[in-house]
């Protein structure tokens, strides 16, 4: 296809090329340079289809955890994915799928978010894991962070021992951070930030009726299709109405955390955690994450059959 006859000083050459057709359902699409992006945005499984066989960059996020209820932990972020020289095969069919966020919690530790990936024949399986849910307040057990690609904050807890963050998944996200714990039940616990993919999310601090909830772990910035997004941030701890502390802050799509009730939610596909809750309110909920994928046009057909005349 597109034949040309070229001279070269003295000598003639035809020169054919031919570039991939495209079959996709994309919830967007967009050009960049000498780049066309391809990204899902609606939670569950797309298609993606090459004519040729090509390299691409992909970005693989996953849904962030949902807070928990009560003093609560921040949700962990969606684990993040990126890479470039992904070569994807002409003819064959390529599935992207969207995680959700996990729901913030009505009674105890908030919901993890569900992975997101890439699949077909051809490749390794790049899969997402979801971001852990934030724990709960206890007065005398347990309300642990759960483990997901990054781990959920350690809810509050008075009068016994701190709770835990949940782990992060290597190379993916980092873990939550650990809750504050009052002496007593006049005091005000505080739930921990949930963990990033750059960092863990930090502890509650302070003591008495003077806590803060933890930062959400920061996140990072992508700018695979043009445009600087921020990714898998933490969420925020929440912190007592009653507290001269305060909330846990977030940021790169991390939801904050609050001292007055529910926080605030993870930023849709961004994979942000949920920030926690404060009292009898339910934690928020983790956004959901996102896939795109990004190859070469401007440039980047293949050249064939060129014959010397």
């Amino acid at each position: 296809t597109n034949a040309t006859r070229t001279a070269s000083g003295s000598n003639f050459y035809y020169a054919g090329s031919s570039s991939a057709t495209i079959t996709e359902d994309a919830d967007d699409t967009g050009v960049d340079g000498d780049y066309t992006w391809y990204k899902w945005t609606s939670t569950g499984a797309g298609s993606y289809e090459t004519s040729a066989t090509q390299d691409h960059e992909y970005l693989v996020v996953a849904g962030g955890g949902g807070g928990g209820k009560s003093y609560s932990g921040g949700g962990g972020a969606g684990g993040y994915k990126t890479a470039t020289g992904l070569s994807l095969t002409g003819g064959n069919t390529y599935t992207p799928t969207v995680g959700a966020g996990g729901a913030g919690s009505t009674s105890t530790t908030g919901t993890s978010g569900t992975d997101s990936s890439l699949a077909g024949t051809g490749i390794t399986t790049v899969t997402s894991t979801g971001g852990g849910g934030g724990g709960y307040y206890n007065d005398s057990g347990v309300g642990d962070g759960l483990a997901g690609g990054s781990g959920g904050g350690g809810g509050g807890t008075n009068g016994g021992a701190d709770n835990d963050g949940g782990t992060g998944v290597g190379g993916q996200g980092y873990a939550g951070g650990k809750s504050g714990s009052g002496a007593g039940s006049g005091d005000q616990p505080s739930g921990a930030g949930g963990g990033g993919q750059s960092a863990v999310g930090a502890d509650a601090s302070g003591s008495g009726t003077a806590t803060s909830g933890g930062a959400g772990g920061a996140g990072v910035n992508s700018s695979i299709t043009g445009s600087t997004v921020g990714y898998a941030g933490g969420g925020g701890g929440g912190s007592s109405a009653g507290s001269s502390g305060a909330a846990g802050t977030a940021t790169h799509g991390g939801g904050a955390g609050s001292i007055t009730g529910t926080g605030t939610a993870g930023t849709a596909n961004t994979g942000g955690g949920g920030g926690g809750s404060v009292g009898a309110t339910n934690g928020a909920d983790g956004g959901s994450g996102i896939v795109v994928l990004r190859r070469l046009t401007a440039g980047g057909s293949s050249y064939t059959d060129m014959t010397l005349q």
